[in-house]
């Protein structure tokens, strides 16, 4: 239960729908209730910025209230968070970058992405009472119930707001195994949580963090200029064989991240926030039924079939594109898809799809 919402407000409200849930819909039950508070609704899950805090040069930390639909989520958990933008609804998939609270609060820290419609709004227009749609927490990188052996967790840009949510619980912990994070940026004024991350190095002895410049030159103790790679690591962390990995970032900085250490480390686990490089190219098209609709289109291997989709004019849902959220997700009844990621053939007749990171090889049907 969030512990933000007592049982006595639980009981009357739920008194309340079982009496009225006869007598009205739930989109007029939100429409009238919106009136009178922001985030009062039947079912969905909304929250409030309540505050909003410069996080670097390109990104800002909103702290967000929650309504009493939110079932909450864990460090280094990701969810949907939606706005109305021009009167269309632009979700995408954001990580948490503070641990659970005891008010029941929840931040996320958005960078500007150029050519972002969400990021951008959220960055640059969204204020402090401004509400938002939220989806449920996804994402297993998550810390276990014990936490113990020296841990290394390694972000590229945006990556660092899963590991920061982690650091902060179990710096509220104690820091209860050593811990190192490493954290690139290109440039100095594009870190976020420096003095913090620099606090919590002063405060316990078995934290370290390390900040790695790609473009420019280090001038602090703490700071170190180049790209991942096993000598750098070895450089800073030593033997990898006893650290448990966490990594989060671009595709090609995790596909790096674990070329560099994953083989020597007792434990890796990685989580991307834009795809990595595709592993096979092909070329042609191929038939697909869309089985709900009866139309059937000529889509490009190769591709997303959520972006060739896209490309012929269906407005589906999605969320992260990039294979986590499961927004996208549709029914396959029959064909073969590959993997984009990986290169893994699915050659199963029925099966769940995710149609962001999957493309087709052959002629399929889809639940669409």
């Amino acid at each position: 239960m969030n512990a933000a919402i007592r049982p006595s407000t639980r009981r009357p409200q739920s008194r309340l729908r079982r009496l009225i849930a006869p007598l009205v819909a739930p989109q007029v039950f939100d429409f009238w209730a919106s009136r009178l508070h922001p985030t009062w609704s039947w079912e969905r899950s909304l929250a409030r910025i309540v505050g909003r805090s410069e996080a670097s040069a390109d990104a800002v930390t909103l702290l967000l209230a929650p309504n009493r639909h939110w079932r909450g989520a864990r460090a280094g958990q990701h969810l949907m968070v939606g706005a109305r933008i021009d009167g269309v609804l632009v979700q995408r998939s954001y990580s948490l970058s503070h641990a659970p609270r005891g008010d029941g609060r929840i931040a996320i820290t958005v960078k500007a992405i150029e050519g972002g419609k969400l990021s951008r709004h959220l960055h640059g227009e969204a204020k402090v009472g401004d509400v938002l749609e939220l989806g449920a927490a996804f994402g297993d990188m998550v810390l276990p119930e014990r936490v113990d052996g020296a841990w290394l967790f390694l972000a590229a840009g945006s990556g660092i707001t899963p590991l920061m949510a982690m650091t902060r619980e179990l710096a509220a912990q104690g820091m209860p195994a050593p811990l190192t994070v490493l954290y690139w940026a290109r440039r100095r004024e594009e870190l976020c949580f420096v003095d913090e991350l620099r606090e919590i190095a002063a405060r316990h002895p078995n934290f370290r963090v390390r900040f790695l410049l790609t473009r420019q030159e280090p001038r602090d103790d703490d700071e170190d200029a180049g790209r991942i790679d096993p000598a750098l690591l070895a450089r800073h962390v030593g033997d990898l064989s006893a650290r448990q990995v966490y990594a989060c970032g671009p595709g090609g900085f995790v596909v790096q991240a674990r070329e560099s250490g994953a083989a020597q480390a007792r434990a890796f686990a990685a989580e991307a926030f834009t795809p990595p490089p595709r592993t096979l190219e092909e070329s042609g098209t191929v038939e697909v039924l869309l089985a709900r609709s009866g139309r059937t289109v000529e889509l490009p291997r190769g591709e997303s079939l959520l972006t060739a989709l896209e490309s012929q004019g269906l407005k589906l849902p999605s969320g992260c594109r990039m294979g986590l959220c499961n927004t996208c997700s549709c029914g396959k009844t029959s064909g073969t898809t590959r993997h984009l990621h990986t290169g893994d053939v699915q050659a199963e007749p029925v099966s769940s799809l995710r149609l962001c990171v999957n493309s087709a090889t052959s002629h399929l049907v889809l639940d669409l």
